[in-house]
């Protein structure tokens, strides 16, 4: 609690011992638990350099786009040269350099003024989002935790932490939470199962030490074991209407829609490289990831983009990952999402497994919470009417001129054509269902103004995932 625990100080204790007494935070800690942290940040030199930085910026304007200056280059994905030659602006992602977004040939990558409106890259950006939903673009992933979990009791207990069924068929990805005993979220990822004793778990960079520490925890004592091998593996997604002609054009792999459905996992083979690629996305469209030995991603890429104007392959950075999955009301732990969330607030009902045998951590909890009724209390998707605001971070919600939550996350949806968030709404004593967000009239305060907005429990985009599933 360096410089500010005098200002922190009191309610940290307060939380601390509310953790120690009933075995349980109260507030959301992910961004001041222990396991936020990674050993990178351990080493001195970095602590040096990024420390005075961030002290220096404690009571600064946090614009919504700021990136360190100070301890860049902990680590470089394997893709850095190949994606630097690509105009991309990198961004400080829990230690990676990772692009951000790309600049058109005859432009630099330069942030330019930090602003509370729209940047100068604004359009690019948005031509970054539409070559997502119409064509195909390639985003360099590597930052993503990666986990190999292994040995016999692997299948069984991930299961038990798993509140959907992981140990289903090999080759299938599933998506998951973990919870506690109280049905709150530990954690929000995937888990693919390549056979009956070896699984590959991927979660967010923020949530890498967390998911490892809970992993460890629950594997203990068991023939189960983890392996972090994120560094090892470059994740490359390809996702795009257009993603399949592009991928088969390079491999022998049948990636039809029968052979090679929504969800499934195959190791396939890319020049002379070997990848895992499985197809699932966080973008909303057809997709796929694909997992690549450090050593041969650069001859993986460099076969994608020869190959990548016949389909209109365009390189796509997080900004435009931020766009798309928002649109998608796609959840991320630790900004829209927390362990202060019941799974069933959090809209994640449809990917827990109630009836699986032997049941998994925190399926009492669930089972009581929806014996006890309606919920009053629910995450929603919230689109401004007025295509010119913008929505970041905290913005009140009001319903019927009472505010009712905040924004927890937001970006701009450029398919939907405005700015879309995800907000935890407060009903009181009323049930949150769609007749609840339709009856009532929506705004979001912006900076001393209110927008008229629209809020739903479905996606706003393609809710039938007919576009993925295609």
């Amino acid at each position: 609690l360096n410089s500010i625990g005098i200002l922190t100080g009191g309610g940290m204790g307060r939380m601390l011992a509310h953790w120690i007494t009933t075995g349980r935070p109260d507030v959301d800690i992910t961004g001041f638990n222990i396991d936020r942290l990674q050993t990178y940040q351990r080493n001195p030199e970095y602590r040096a350099l990024r420390t005075v930085e961030s002290l220096g910026r404690v009571y600064a304007c946090h614009y919504p786009d700021h990136n360190p200056h100070t301890a860049r280059g902990a680590k470089l994905s394997p893709l850095h040269q190949r994606l630097e030659a690509q105009r991309a602006w990198f961004r400080d992602v829990s230690g990676w350099e990772n692009p951000g977004w790309y600049a058109p040939e005859g432009h630099e990558p330069d942030q330019g003024e930090e602003t509370w409106g729209r940047p100068h890259w604004f359009d690019w950006w948005a031509a970054e989002h539409h070559a997502a939903r119409n064509d195909v673009v390639l985003m360099d992933m590597s930052f993503m935790a990666k986990f190999l979990v292994q040995g016999k009791d692997a299948g069984a207990r991930l299961n038990w932490i798993s509140a959907n069924d992981v140990d289903g068929d090999s080759g299938v990805i599933t998506y998951t939470q973990w919870l506690d005993e109280t049905g709150r979220l530990e954690a929000d990822l995937t888990v693919t199962k390549l056979d009956d004793e070896t699984f590959w778990v991927v979660a967010s960079d923020t949530a890498q030490r967390h998911v490892e520490t809970h992993l460890r925890r629950h594997l203990d004592g068991h023939h189960a074991f983890v392996t972090d091998v994120t560094g090892g593996y470059a994740q490359i997604n390809v996702q795009g209407p257009r993603s399949r002609d592009l991928l088969q054009s390079l491999t022998t792999a049948d990636l039809s829609n029968e052979a090679f459905p929504f969800r499934a996992a195959r190791e396939i083979d890319l020049g002379f490289a070997r990848a895992l690629c499985i197809r699932i996305t966080y973008v909303g469209e057809l997709g796929y990831e694909l997992y690549v030995p450090a050593e041969q991603a650069v001859h993986v890429y460099d076969r994608i983009v020869a190959a990548g104007p016949a389909y209109g392959l365009r390189h796509a950075g997080t900004k435009a990952l931020a766009s798309l999955r928002m649109e998608k009301g796609y959840r991320d732990y630790g900004h829209d999402i927390d362990n202060t969330d019941s799974v069933l607030e959090a809209g994640l009902g449809f990917a827990v497994d109630l009836k699986k045998p032997g049941g998994f951590l925190g399926r009492d909890a669930v089972l009581a919470k929806k014996a006890a009724g309606p919920l009053t209390r629910r995450l929603v998707q919230v689109l401004l009417k007025d295509p010119e605001p913008l929505m970041f971070h905290a913005e009140v919600i009001r319903r019927d001129g009472r505010p009712v939550g905040y924004i927890r996350a937001a970006s701009y949806g450029f398919t939907l054509g405005g700015a879309v968030g995800l907000a935890m709404i407060e009903g009181g004593s009323q049930p949150i269902d769609q007749a609840f967000l339709d009856q009532g009239s929506w705004e979001v305060e912006i900076a001393g103004r209110r927008y008229p907005a629209v809020a739903s429990l479905r996606p706003l985009y393609d809710p039938e995932m007919k576009r993925i599933k295609c």
